[in-house]
Parts: structure tokens; sequence; C-alpha cells
């Protein structure tokens, strides 16, 4: 029998973390066009930390039930506005992953922070910080997951503009013709289990750097 309290209390749990850090990745994104000459996603107000403007339907689904990887809506780029399209897409892609990165981080001062309270508080105020403390915690693993996740040269992820940019323009028209494929390519990654074994051992590395022996 599906116990649901404790559903209804994982999906509190989850949805913030998770809505959090698809905006900022997407933001993060649209902020480094708009730094580097196009403003595309500031005129379709994209450069807004409301988590509908951004969340795709399907990668959010991908998130709650994996609860490390999954996508959003990707920001519209264009690479003409840009005085050197090839280099400047790079830097565009490695927006999102790296702000994961940084939200990594500070999800991770957040959760050492709690960590003392939590051991001399009262029953009371244990209901309070406890929560914020698994909260802390998802987050961590979310932004890790969706950082990795989205570095992986598959379009449209992240990686594969980062690969196209360094590629020779000969190759690099051929390995874009990839993108009407990719959805496919990574549903067949993520459900035969591949992204798994190349994510999750990453997250778990990345959680001993950042939380080591606390929890």
């Amino acid at each position: 029998m599906t116990d649901i309290p404790s559903m209804i209390q994982k999906i509190l749990i989850l949805t913030p973390p998770i809505l959090f850090a698809v905006t900022v990745h997407e933001v993060a994104h649209g902020l480094a066009a708009w730094k580097l000459g196009d403003p595309t996603a500031k005129a379709m107000g994209r450069l807004t930390l409301n988590p509908i403007k951004h969340l795709d339907p399907v990668g959010t689904l991908v998130f709650f039930i994996t609860q490390m990887i999954g996508w959003a809506k990707p920001v519209p780029v264009n690479p003409l506005n840009f005085k050197d399209p090839k280099r400047d897409m790079i830097w565009v892609a490695l927006a999102g992953p790296v702000s994961n990165i940084a939200l990594a981080v500070l999800s991770a001062l957040v959760l050492r922070s709690i960590i003392g309270p939590l051991s001399g508080a009262s029953a009371s105020m244990g209901y309070i910080i406890r929560p914020l403390l698994y909260m802390a915690f998802v987050s961590i693993q979310i932004n890790i997951g969706l950082a990795i996740f989205n570095l992986i040269p598959v379009p449209p992820l992240d990686g594969s503009k980062v690969l196209a940019g360094l590629l020779p323009r000969n190759l690099m028209h051929h390995y874009e013709a990839l993108e009407r494929y990719g959805f496919i390519i990574l549903f067949v990654l993520i459900f035969t289990g591949v992204t798994d074994r190349i994510i999750v051992p990453l997250i778990n590395y990345a959680n001993r750097l950042l939380i080591g022996p606390i929890i």
C-alpha cells in the first residue's frame, strides 16, 4: 500500500531544489548570452527566476523519477549576435553547469551550517531544521547530477555545444546534424542505465568532496 504522507513529504522536499536548480541553470545560459551580445533570452522574458518560464514537463518528470538528472526548456540563443559564435557558444553552454556546481557548493555550506544546530535542537526545532537539512542534501545531489548530465556530449545537452565549438567546422556540421536524434539517444542512455553508471559514481565522489563524513 502506498504511504501517501511519506510520498507528499518527499515531493515537498524535492520540489524546491529541483525548481531552483533548473531555473538558475537556464538563467545562467541567458545571462551569459546577454553579456556576450545576444539579447534573445532577455527579450523573451527568460532572464527570470520564475520556474514556470523554464520548466519542461518531461524533463521535470525525469527529475522526480531519478532524483538526479533531467532537463528544462532551453533558453533561446542566437549565435549570430556573438562576435565569435563558435567560441562564445562554448561559454554560454558552460554557464549552466557551472552555475549548478556553484549551487552544489553553496548547498554543502548550508548543510554544514545546519548539522551543528540540529544536534542540540529541541524536538520542535528539529521538525523545522531536519527538512532544511534534507533539502540541502537533495540540492547537492540535484545540482551535481544536472551539471554532469548536461556535460554529456549528446545533442541538445550543453556538452554537445561545447564539443561542437571545439570541432573543426566540417566536423561540427556533421555532429550538429545528430541533434534530430538527440532525445532518442538520451532516452536510450537513461533507460538502459548507461547514465547511471556514468553519473552516480561522479555524484558520490562529489558528495564525498563537498560533504565529507559529516552525515
